[in-house]
């Protein structure tokens, strides 16, 4: 088991050194950050000068070793448009984000997998029916529309949950009680509609076609109970849905741009949007690839716990 961990961290290596290229290509195609951001009446002393502190006037490989070398010493530079060292406006923001995923995680994963497994034990029945057309509405309602038609029923219409924001008064910081709490129920719902539709889908598939097996039917033509059979039928489900769920929790950690810009969360997403209106290329950089890195180290997380729940995923 060490060996094939320790194998799988080896392949991760090259994978995140990939991402890292990406990223700075990504970002660099896009034109020049400071022509972008500077005055229209900018003398070019003035524009040389701001390439030159922000390393833009050298050549690009020699601009991505140097940002590659300072980002592993955990230095993503400065903000173009505010002077804030990057990292430090991120460590604010990731805590917001992680509350915001985790929440939508819970909602959408418990409810997925209940309502997928429910579905592929009971095919063909009303069960089945409600929980395919939950999730393949789930998979194609738009967050932002859900996000904004969830803020008209619930915040204008009802008044019962408040519209915007993480806390009272437009608080940053973040508490475990009621005030806080009915701040992140409406963008926590909206974040968990899609993973819930996806999950719903896949765990009743592979419910499905593990209850056809030939094995299902040995069990039970041995006389064991349903509850055992349900067991077995779990264990065999499990790696293929864990994988689903690693790449959905990624998703979450990555993906809530819109939900974090409707409800105006000051997450990543929020950051990141911003940042792309404003063509601050640092915050830009720092940000895609800290969510990068997100994806990569949960789905080696993922490959390991599959590897745990399922010994025979060693083999490949």
């Amino acid at each position: 088991m060490l060996s094939y961990i320790l194998r799988r961290v080896l392949y991760t290596v090259p994978i995140a050194l990939g991402v890292t290229i990406f990223v700075f290509a990504l970002i660099h195609l896009s034109g020049d950050p400071i022509n972008a951001v500077v005055a229209p009446d900018a003398t070019a002393e003035t524009v040389a000068k701001l390439k030159k502190d922000y390393g833009f006037d050298k050549p690009l490989p020699l601009q991505y070793l140097l940002w590659l070398g300072k980002a592993l010493h955990g230095d993503f530079g400065y903000s173009i448009v505010n002077s804030r060292p990057v990292l430090a406006t991120l460590l604010l923001a990731v805590p917001n984000t992680l509350i915001l995923a985790c929440c939508a995680t819970l909602i959408g994963f418990t409810l997925g997998a209940l309502l997928g497994g429910l579905a592929g034990f009971y095919q063909g029945r009303l069960v089945d029916k409600l929980a395919t057309g939950l999730g393949i509405a789930g998979v194609s309602v738009p967050h932002y529309w859900l996000g904004m038609v969830l803020v008209i029923v619930f915040a204008v219409e009802l008044q019962l949950l408040p519209a915007t924001g993480m806390g009272p008064g437009g608080s940053s910081g973040w508490e475990w009680d009621w005030l806080h709490i009915k701040h992140l129920v409406l963008p926590a719902v909206t974040l968990s509609v899609i993973p819930c539709g996806i999950i719903t889908r896949t765990v009743r598939a592979t419910v499905a076609e593990i209850l056809n097996q030939e094995f299902v039917q040995a069990l039970r033509a041995k006389g064991l109970l349903h509850r055992q059979v349900i067991r077995h039928v779990v264990k065999n489900v499990a790696p293929t849905v864990l994988a689903v769920m690693g790449l959905q929790l990624g998703y979450l950690l990555g993906g809530s741009i819109l939900v974090e810009t409707v409800f105006n969360w000051p997450g990543t997403g929020f950051l990141l949007n911003d940042a792309i209106f404003r063509r601050d290329i640092p915050m830009l950089q720092g940000t895609i690839l800290l969510l990068s890195m997100f994806f990569v180290v949960l789905n080696l997380i993922v490959d390991i716990v599959q590897t745990m729940v399922d010994p025979r995923m060693r083999r490949s």
